[in-house]
Parts: C-alpha cells; sequence; structure tokens
C-alpha cells in the first residue's frame, strides 16, 4: 500500500475516533444540564479519563499522530485528521474546557 494510502486511512481512523470521543463529550455536557446522571455519564467520564491518561503516557501526543508521522514530515496540525487546521491545532484546549465544564456541573449536581 502507498504512503498516501495509509495517511488517509489513519486520518480516517483518527477522524473517527474524534467523533466518538465528541459524542461522549457532548453526551456528557447533555447529561449533567438536564440532570440526568446515568451510568452513561460514568462510562463518559471513564472514557474521558482513559483517552486522558493515553495522552499523559504518551506526553500529549495522541498515538494516532504517532503512526500518522511514519508517512508525513507535514508540520500542520490537521496533517493527521479531518479537521479544520484551526480545530486540531486547539482540538484539547477547546474540549478540556468543555470537560471541566461539564465536570463542574456534575458536581454541583451532585452536591
Amino acid at each position: 500500500m502507498q504512503a498516501q494510502t495509509h495517511l488517509r486511512l489513519i486520518k480516517l481512523l483518527h477522524t473517527l475516533i474524534w467523533v466518538f470521543f465528541n459524542i461522549i463529550i457532548f453526551y456528557l455536557v447533555y447529561a449533567v444540564l438536564v440532570n440526568k446522571i446515568d451510568k452513561w455519564v460514568w462510562i463518559s467520564i471513564a472514557c474521558i479519563v482513559g483517552e486522558g491518561l493515553v495522552l499523559l503516557i504518551f506526553k500529549s501526543i495522541c498515538p494516532v499522530t504517532l503512526m500518522a508521522r511514519k508517512y508525513s514530515d507535514s508540520t500542520k496540525a490537521n496533517f493527521d485528521i479531518y479537521l479544520p487546521e484551526w480545530l486540531a491545532k486547539y482540538n484539547k484546549e477547546i474540549y478540556t474546557t468543555i470537560v471541566v465544564f461539564a465536570i463542574g456541573v456534575l458536581i454541583y449536581r451532585l452536591l
């Protein structure tokens, strides 16, 4: 398989993982806002914590990005994912803020 094909498949995989985590994060936000604290909230939090641990282990670099790096020397933030460059660049900051907000609301709801 050619390098371009590998890179496209990795970008597709990375984008699908990103969509999965968007679903989880936005479910978490929805659930805490409407006070529907159920098992899916805790599963969502577990997935988010798991992703955080992976990023911690890999020094804040997604392992999928490391796979894509084998097939590209691009310096663009979105070389490894089908997202606009600005979103790929600030992805961690944006979603960390959203998760912190959701966890804050969750703590408020639980107290």
